[in-house]
Formats: structure tokens, sequence, C-alpha cells
């Protein structure tokens, strides 16, 4: 018998501010899906030109939510003015950040490695 588990990817994406309004917004979309085990969540910024500190609630408690469930939960296409608000809080460090939503599924080189001449 073989078994396969394939990885569940639920994606996220909120579009324009992410302030007190579309905050709630996101919270809502967010608490409508149950995490489980093994599954990624996706947030792709692409779309977000705006957020403040009311938006950081709602990535905060589904970072907590997705771990306490054994999910994983990564940000990607974060826009300069997002990436200040995250990096201004410290939240770049406890987020897993990636330029684009194919680099999320990219195995990354190990550049620790290098070669001696």
């Amino acid at each position: 018998m073989i078994l396969t588990q394939e990885l569940q990817v639920i994606l996220f994406k909120p579009q324009g501010s992410i302030d007190l309004e579309g905050g709630k917004a996101l919270s809502v979309q967010m608490a409508g899906v149950v995490p489980q085990a093994d599954q990624l969540w996706v947030i792709d910024l692409a779309e977000v030109n705006f957020m403040d500190s009311s938006g950081l609630v709602p990535l905060v408690k589904g970072l907590k939510a997705a771990r306490q469930s054994g999910c994983r939960l990564v940000l990607c296409n974060v826009q300069a003015p997002v990436r200040l608000i995250l990096e201004l809080t410290q939240l770049d460090s406890v987020f897993e950040i990636f330029p684009t939503y194919e680099d999320i599924f990219t195995p990354v080189k190990d550049k620790s490695l290098v070669l001696a001449g």
C-alpha cells in the first residue's frame, strides 16, 4: 500500500486597505476556514496597498490559530507600504514572507554552503 498526503493550500487574497474595516473582513474570511493539520495558509498581499495597526490583528490572530492547529501561514507579494508596517512592528521576523506565490513552492538552495576555491 502506498500512502501519500498532499498539502492543502488555503489562499486568502485581500484587496485594497487592511485597516479596521478591511481587517474585520479578513478576520471573518479566515474564521470561516477550519484549520487542519498540515494545511498551508497563504495570504497573498499583492492587491493590498495599505495596512495600519488594526490590520495587523487578523494577521497575528490567523498566525496563532494556524500554529495551534499545526498549519503553516505565510505571506507573499507584500507591497512596500505593507512591508514597512511589518518591519516597524518587527513582525517581518515573525511571519514567513515570500516575494511571490510561486516562491513558496520553490525549493530553497542552501545559501550557507560555499565552495572553497
